[in-house]
């Protein structure tokens, strides 16, 4: 283990006087966190008598604590953050579902190597599970140390995911550190082989998991941009999908792993959970065709997990071009896994014929949507300046249709044309 940076050192230093009793108590007294009373609230507390070094770490951490009401609901009230950690921090929702493939695989204790602040921890242990939360930095063990305080089947220990022993527990989740430091901040990894620890390292922890040659029941969380092609065959990749936003890829490895399953699209809606798998035999891409009464805009998650040819056969639906993901139907069908649009009319894209249909329908409030094309629709918009033609609404849709630049005018699958 490399000894602590000066930045660990600061961010310690800064989070010590809450870890102190007098500082808990403090910040646990403290009213739910407003903005724009913070202000004055950080002055009442200095005029009171508590050092400056105090209020801040207090105030601080009230912030990160509505900040974190978003991931963690109620818990954020009585848990410590770092803005790093927050915002790295996998969504309790999230954490629970990885739990859960744990516990249905007979998984009664898990490592979790690279816990950060403990959000996954906190899930495992919260269904019983035996957690052993692993972190190299010394910061995010403290901090870790209290959010994991309420479950007593969980411990916490400053190491590696290269210096466990996976023979310490039966499963194993794994975050990999995804960011590299750059000029000005951090740059995101794509590649897996950069993680930290990098893929082959993880799939080698799931060997040495197993027996007999298989994996074993290990899980990792890996970027949304991950390749398809750079994971292996015996394992299951799911990509997640949170109201429309792609979070995540995890890995499951042996058990975890359901049987048949290549990849996977994971979506949680206001509706629930949705899931379309591919197997072994997924249906091929679809073919190109011409555009129908309805267009379809599949969910992020299911291009990563290359699912398009699954979905269209479901929607009976085909491609407008080979290389986008729209696809195009002539009946209407009720997904969650794509936003359906009632197809309005199609022209080829210039902006005088654009602007002249515009102003022909009174169409000015408009959402504009584009793939498979340069032009970008902030820009568009500021040189059609819509409002001008009308209060009626439409989406345009900025696409190629076998090859050329098109523009598809449609309504959203529930809305009135």
């Amino acid at each position: 283990m490399a000894p602590p940076t000066e930045d660990a050192d600061a961010a310690l230093r800064t989070l010590e006087p809450v870890l102190q009793r007098d500082g808990w108590t403090l910040l646990n007294a403290l009213p739910p966190y407003v903005e724009k009373d913070a202000l004055r609230q950080g002055a009442r507390l200095r005029e009171a008598g508590h050092s400056p070094a105090l209020v801040a770490a207090v105030m601080t951490q009230a912030r990160l604590r509505a900040k974190g009401a978003e991931k963690f609901g109620e818990f954020a009230a009585s848990m410590l953050f770092t803005p790093h950690g927050l915002e790295q921090a996998t969504r309790l929702p999230i954490a629970a579902l990885h739990a859960e493939r744990f516990q249905r695989a007979g998984v009664d204790s898990v490592a979790d190597l690279g816990c950060g602040i403990g959000g996954d921890s906190m899930a495992l242990a919260g269904l019983g599970l035996d957690v052993t939360a692993v972190d190299r930095d010394p910061v995010t063990v403290a901090v870790a140390t209290v959010n994991l305080r309420p479950f007593p089947t969980a411990q916490v220990r400053l190491g590696t995911a290269e210096g466990h022993d996976p023979h310490d527990t039966e499963g194993i989740w794994l975050d990999p550190a995804r960011r590299a430091p750059a000029r000005g901040g951090t740059r995101r990894l794509h590649d897996p082989e950069e993680y930290e620890p990098p893929l082959s390292t993880v799939l080698e922890l799931a060997r040495r998991l197993g027996r007999d040659g298989a994996l074993g029941p290990l899980g990792a969380k890996l970027g949304p941009a991950v390749d398809r092609a750079a994971l292996p065959a015996e394992v299951e990749a799911q990509w997640l999908s949170f109201h429309g936003q792609v979070l995540e890829a995890a890995l499951w490895c042996g058990p975890l792993a359901r049987e048949g399953v290549r990849s996977s699209a994971l979506l949680i809606d206001r509706d629930g959970a949705h899931r379309l798998d591919r197997g072994t035999d997924a249906p091929a891409d679809p073919q190109p065709g011409p555009l129908g009464d309805h267009l379809y805009e599949p969910d992020g998650a299911v291009i990563r997990a290359g699912l398009i040819g699954t979905l269209a056969a479901r929607l009976e639906a085909r491609t407008l071009d080979p290389t986008i993901a729209y696809l195009s139907g002539d009946r209407r069908v009720s997904t969650p896994f794509a936003r359906g649009y009632a197809v309005r009319d199609v022209m080829p894209f210039g902006m005088k014929r654009l602007a002249a249909y515009l102003r022909e329908h009174r169409l000015g409030v408009l959402e504009i949507k584009k793939r498979g094309t340069a032009v970008e629709p902030e820009e568009l918009r500021r040189r059609l300046r819509p409002r001008k033609y009308g209060d009626e609404s439409a989406t345009l849709i900025l696409t190629r249709i076998a090859g050329e630049q098109s523009v598809i005018v449609a309504s959203p699958h529930g809305a009135t044309a």
